[in-house]
């Protein structure tokens, strides 16, 4: 199991509903994600700035599920118009943090 991380940005004046979205996420789109392989997903929240966090066996295979699920494509349409959102080209997915230490 291998963990990630990626910071992300919520638009100015969209921070309330960035959260309610979150607190109502489509249950299709919860299944999608863990049949992804995606485990331990978390958002936080400082300020505009948004980090997740999450855990998956194999990030392509991660990856690639999530681009040909429609559940996502939409989830991404309606989530999108929220937030600045950087993809790193390279793999089809937000940038994703480089760990710099791990205490277990």
């Amino acid at each position: 199991m291998k963990n990630y991380a990626w910071v992300l940005e919520v638009r100015t004046g969209y921070e309330d509903e960035y959260k309610k979205r979150h607190d109502e996420i489509w249950p299709e789109m919860v299944e999608e994600i863990t049949a992804s392989g995606i485990r331990n997903y978390s958002i936080f929240r400082h300020g505009l700035t948004l980090i997740g966090y999450f855990e998956t066996d194999d990030l392509k295979k991660t990856i690639a599920y999530l681009a040909q699920s429609d559940a996502n494509r939409r989830w991404g349409e309606y989530m999108g118009p929220l937030m600045k959102i950087e993809v790193d080209e390279s793999i089809g997915f937000p940038y994703l943090l480089p760990l710099q230490w791990h205490m277990d």
